[in-house]
């Protein structure tokens, strides 16, 4: 028996952190891009979190529970942090962290106004890269507010190009690598270029701190005590009681800063600071020129400071290293030699996760890699004690628990997490971290499964058996994904046969809990027909869904959701009783329990959901003894379709217990099973398979013309959230003496329904476009070739749904792709993406996009569930 193929050195180093014979991701980039404005940080009395600590207050104020930095990383219990921080000689402060508007200064929610990219990272973290640009220009800060304010919801919102600051070139590139030579020993380099036409200055400062665990009066676990910074030969020495002792050396001889990561209180309100070394007194020497603050002895927060003079078109390159051990020649030749190698074996690690991809479509799926890899991030949050205060800190108000998470006392983070977006959203959400999961299985396995494990233990999941929406709302209820996410995760780790059932059965207990409270809380009438409140969907509905007129709202998503939740938890049951027939009986219990849910979709009442002189499932509401469908064509309905699967009769077989019971159902139950399960002799292949799926045949076919639809939900780049048919009827729904209205917008919102940052109104989301990919590729298995739709809608063209799901991939794959003059549609006709060669390779990977034009809207860096995009072009390449 010949030996296994010999593993790549980015893969080893990858094995070696799963094993826990190495700790290569000790250290990573999970330093957040926000810490300012987050609920962790919120003492307030009303909830108002962007009010209580915003973004004037970040440079003074010592965090509670977390720290930021721009492009930065720190250990993995985020205790001590690097970063660099940027002074342009005209900025009344130093760049340290990215600006953004809160929630009510955006025109449409809170927003990041930073042009940053992330360009490389692997796995471990041994290679890393990323670029931001900074104007030369005062940075606008008031302008953007100020502008965006007036704006109406509209009008665009206002960008850092519009203000005119990037014109000439006028601005620095400033390019952040790390490369690790060994798990303890981080190369950095940066490299800052001058873009414009004359000389420069910029002042950069490269910083090192931490973070403040002791100004709170607790103790144990979490509550060290004051750790210190301090001069060393050739740079700085960190010393702290968990971390250990860590060295910073700085090249050539920068000027080095002391100070503490202390509150400025003098500043902020007006007290007497008991530490005259205070957080935000590198601002006032480098941009204010008082020295005063500064502590030549050392300090809990530390800088190097070059002062950096730019002729036109110039660069400089600035190195550091740090390490656990002392170097004698901490930039020897080596150093370089690093780098060199480090880079190369990303090139390896990816030419294995992207064999033969050419160059375009590769540079996408690596920038989505590594967005998605560098939006790993520390959240430490402990309801409990944040819910009581701290005893050295001013008692917090009361009532705070009535205001949001005040059920959660059992939760307790204090982890590395998948964050949808860094700045927008520096915070985990159930339903992205499962799309995260799937993104993430292909490059580390391991960390897939433990991300949705995490999520599942007892300092997250509720007693009760539900999971965490998000940290404005634990209560919240987000899409039940963990089941299809922790499914899919399972079949990548390995070929039938030889995957990780020990991962299959541990998820699977703690899905059976989360199950269980859907049916026992959001099935009020018992049914089967589910009503959970939003949904991740925003302001898809006619109103708040989640803060219903009266009546009682029966949601088509909802309950195709837990149609969907009941054939993975069968699938993943039937696997299961492959090796324990005990699972069998589980497995029948999800079977009947699907048949249930889909029988009372399409025939509840008569028709149940659907309605027949559409051809389309709706949400509906009970009101004063009626049933009223509000028929709005949105993804609602389309989401019916992805609760499907395929079984083969001959494995079924194999299973005497649940084969048994199932014929006997089938026999018995004619009554619940004529709609949604069926047996084809001779399906694709020679084999019988057994169907399970919401919409008959003829339904499906009803639904995905109007998918199909370039009128109604087919745009040029994917599947929209709401048909294109309500631009010129809109639905209008008179209820409790209120009137409401749902308008197709293809941008972004015109509505303050949950913020008002999201719109589920009329533009593309990748999720559901790469459920509804993978749905097509599971009803093709048993309709097989045969079963075709015209595709468009009125083409003439008819595909098979195989071809189907592959016409719909393209459409995604188009938002990112170039054409032949450099445009990417994600872009939204920004020339410099398509003509500069400083801008034309950098790609971004936002939350949602235009209905009409594809450009990218929302968190600009949602390379959470929009790195999708990455296993879109590897199924498609491979």
């Amino acid at each position: 028996m010949s030996d296994p193929t010999p593993l790549d050195p980015e893969s080893k180093r990858l094995e070696e952190a799963t094993r826990g014979a190495k700790h290569w991701k000790h250290w990573g980039p999970y330093l957040s891009q926000r810490q300012w404005g987050t609920v962790r940080e919120d003492y307030s009395a009303d909830g108002e979190a962007w009010d209580y600590f915003p973004h004037d207050h970040a440079r003074s104020r010592a965090y509670r529970w977390g720290e930021d930095g721009l492009l930065g990383l720190c250990d993995y219990q985020g205790l001590l942090c690097f970063a660099p921080a940027l002074w342009n000689g005209k900025d009344p402060f130093l760049k340290e962290r990215l600006f953004g508007l809160s929630g009510k200064e955006g025109n449409h929610g809170e927003d990041v106004k930073e042009c940053y990219y992330f360009l490389a990272n692997t796995p471990t973290h041994s290679y890393m890269k990323a670029l931001y640009k900074y104007p030369q220009a005062p940075f606008p800060y008031g302008r953007l507010v100020a502008e965006n304010g007036r704006r109406s919801r509209q009008e665009p919102e206002f960008e850092l190009a519009d203000t005119g600051v990037f014109d000439g070139n006028r601005y620095f590139d400033l390019f952040v690598e790390y490369a690790k030579a060994d798990w303890e020993d981080i190369l950095i380099r940066f490299t800052v270029l001058n873009r414009g036409p004359e000389e420069a200055r910029l002042e950069l400062l490269p910083s090192l701190w931490f973070r403040n665990t002791w100004s709170w009066g607790r103790k144990g676990e979490g509550y060290w005590g004051k750790p210190l910074l301090r001069p060393a030969g050739g740079g700085v020495e960190a010393v702290h009681e968990k971390v250990g002792r860590m060295l910073l050396y700085a090249e050539g001889d920068p000027q080095v800063l002391f100070t503490d990561n202390e509150t400025n209180l003098e500043r902020l309100y007006g007290v007497p600071n008991k530490n005259p070394f205070v957080k935000d007194a590198f601002h006032a020497a480098v941009a204010q020129g008082q020295f005063q603050g500064l502590n030549p002895l050392g300090g809990t927060k530390a800088a190097f400071r070059y002062s950096l003079n730019l002729p036109a078109g110039e660069s400089r390159v600035v190195r550091l290293r740090f390490s656990r051990s002392a170097l004698k020649e901490p930039f020897g030749g080596a150093f370089e030699g690093v780098f060199d190698r480090r880079q190369a074996e990303a090139e390896v690690f990816y030419d294995s996760k992207l064999p033969g991809m050419a160059a375009e479509p590769r540079r996408v799926a690596e920038q989505a890699y590594a967005g998605l890899l560098w939006s790993k991030q520390r959240y430490d949050y402990v309801v409990r004690e944040w819910l009581e205060g701290d005893p050295d800190q001013p008692a917090p108000p009361d009532g705070r628990g009535a205001i949001r998470n005040g059920g959660w006392g059992h939760f307790g983070a204090e982890d590395v997490l998948s964050m949808p977006d860094t700045w927008e959203y520096p915070w985990f959400a159930a339903w992205d971290l499962a799309f995260h999961a799937v993104a993430l299985a292909p490059l580390d396995p391991h960390l897939a499964q433990s991300q949705l494990i995490l999520l599942m233990r007892e300092w997250y999941m509720h007693p009760n058996g539900q999971l965490p929406a998000y940290e404005y709302n634990f209560s919240d209820v987000n899409p039940p994904l963990h089941a299809w996410a922790c499914w899919e995760v399972y079949k990548r780790s390995g070929p039938p046969g030889k995957r990780d059932r020990v991962f299959l059965s541990r998820t699977f207990q703690k899905l059976l809990l989360n199950f269980t409270w859907w049916v026992n809380r959001k099935d009020v009438n018992g049914n089967n027909l589910f009503s959970g409140g939003f949904l991740g969907l925003d302001n898809i509905g006619v109103f708040d869904r989640s803060k219903l007129p009266p009546g009682a709202l029966e949601q088509a998503d909802a309950t195709a959701w837990m149609a969907f939740y009941c054939v993975l938890l069968l699938s993943m049951a039937l696997e299961l009783s492959v090796e324990d027939p005990a699972f069998e009986d589980i497995a029948t219990k999800f079977f009947e329990h699907f048949i249930s849910i889909a029988d009372a979709m399409n025939s509840l009442g008569g028709t149940g959901l659907w309605d027949e002189g559409d051809g389309f499932y709706y949400d509906q509401m009970r009101y004063q003894g009626a049933a009223l469908p509000l028929k709005v064509r949105s993804a609602v309905g389309l989401i019916p379709l992805f609760a499907v699967e395929v079984l083969e009769e001959e494995k079924l077989q194999r299973l005497p217990e649940f084969y048994k019971r199932m014929k006997w159902f089938l026999e018995n139950r004619p009554d619940l099973s004529r709609i949604s399960t069926c047996l084809v002799p001779g399906s694709p292949g020679g084999k019988d398979y057994r169907l399970l799926a919401i919409p008959t045949r003829e339904r499906l076919q009803r639904v995905l013309r109007y998918v199909l639809n370039e009128a109604e939900f087919l745009s040029p780049y994917g599947v929209r959230s709401l048909s294109r048919f309500h631009r010129d009827h809109p639905y209008r729904l008179e209820l409790g003496g209120i009137s409401n209205q749902v308008d197709y917008e293809p941008g972004e919102s015109q509505t303050w329904l949950f913020g008002g940052n999201s719109n589920w109104r009329g533009p593309v989301w990748f999720p559901l476009n790469f459920l509804l990919i993978g749905a097509l590729e599971r009803y093709h298995q048993f309709y097989g070739d045969g079963f075709k739709v015209e595709c468009p809608e009125g083409s003439g063209r008819f595909l098979d749904l195989l071809e189907t799901a592959e016409f719909l991939k393209g459409k995604l794959l188009g938002l990112f792709l170039a054409d032949e003059t450099g445009a990417r549609p994600c872009h939204g006709g920004e020339g410099r993406y398509a003509r500069d060669p400083n801008w034309k390779d950098l790609v971004l990977f936002h939350e949602y996009f235009h209905g009409d034009n594809g450009k990218g809207l929302g968190a600009s860096h949602q390379t959470g569930w929009t790195s999708l995009v990455a296993e879109l072009l590897r199924r498609k390449d491979g």
